[in-house]
């Protein structure tokens, strides 16, 4: 017997699959990535994880498919930021059902607790997500198990629903009483972990699609830096620090020059391409205030292209006007 755990890397998805594992159950953790889920690589934490609890990881890209079929327009709409949960975890079900038929498994299982999230884990959202992605009586929730109906793999007897959990609402007690059983170490603390919900993060979305057609390639360029929109419409974005320039400047993405300081240590930046001379001059302006500079002494930058002279601002504050986040 053999299931398929939707799996996140936190800690409900690793308790519900080793739930299942406990009972003699072959669980496959499938991770699905929509682009959006973190800007760390979490491949090793995953990896730990499911090492611990015995389960085999498979990571399964989406990318492509969530933003033509999910991110710009949702059915059920966004939550507080730019989140489409329900139509997200509709798609993520949707996922993992053709990996369960691929793997010859029978059923699914995931980590989702009833009432967890008012918004998207209430009883009809959760019954929503199954009607939507057609895995009502497929979808086993381990944590939440005795307050749900019974699924096939309880009914069957596949799965002994004693063995389960009733998990209702926001309180952590019972799974940190599981973690303590267990004997599970180095499991994350409950938290966000998707882009989409975050507030910043969700201001530069709604940026971006008002001045272009957002594609995968621009994934990676959302993740990291400052982000500022200039007055004839050009993008920039600036390293906050030695790691976020390093993910810059090993962006390859056709809609940008990279753009970096000569002889002066400094951000390195992303300017668009369609950028008019007075957005590169004032994006050579901004880079050059995020440096420690000299007052009114002109620096040089180097794009892919060409070089920039000029001189920073005075201060910082000169630059809200343009930034976004």
């Amino acid at each position: 017997m053999k299931a398929i755990a939707l799996f996140s890397g936190g800690l409900d998805s690793t308790l519900a699959m080793k739930l299942i594992i406990d009972q003699g159950i072959e669980v496959v953790a499938v991770n699905i990535n929509t682009g959006f889920g973190s800007t760390k690589d979490r491949l090793e934490h995953m990896q730990n994880m499911c090492s611990q609890v015995g389960a085999e990881l498979k990571i399964v890209d989406i990318e492509s498919e969530f933003l033509q079929d999910v991110l710009f327009d949702p059915k059920h709409g966004y939550g507080k930021n730019f989140n489409p949960c329900i139509d997200c975890h509709a798609k993520m079900f949707t996922v993992a059902k053709r990996v369960m038929e691929a793997e010859g498994a029978s059923f699914l299982i995931s980590g989702e607790v009833l009432g967890q999230r008012p918004m998207s884990q209430n009883k009809d959202a959760l019954q929503t997500v199954l009607n939507e992605s057609n895995c009502d009586g497929l979808l086993l929730r381990p944590l939440s198990a005795k307050a749900l109906n019974p699924t096939i793999a309880e009914i069957e007897g596949w799965v002994d629903r004693e063995k389960l959990e009733g998990i209702t609402g926001r309180s952590r007690d019972r799974q940190l009483e599981l973690v303590k059983e267990i004997g599970l170490e180095d499991f994350e603390s409950p938290g966000g972990g998707c882009l989409l919900t975050d507030e910043n993060f969700a201001k530069k979305m709604f940026d971006f699609i008002k001045y272009d057609a957002f594609e995968v390639k621009d994934i990676p360029v959302m993740k990291f830096g400052r982000h500022l929109r200039l007055p004839d419409g050009a993008k920039l974005v600036v390293g906050r620090n030695k790691d976020e320039n390093a993910h810059l400047q090993n962006i390859q993405n056709d809609k940008y020059y990279h753009i970096k300081t000569i002889g002066l240590p400094g951000p390195h930046s992303l300017l668009s391409k369609n950028a008019t001379k007075e957005d590169k001059e004032l994006a050579a302006r901004i880079i050059l205030t995020y440096c420690k500079t000299q007052e009114s002494k002109t620096y040089t930058l180097s794009s892919d292209e060409e070089e920039l002279k000029a001189m920073p601002f005075d201060s910082r504050d000169e630059l809200k006007p343009y930034t976004i986040m």
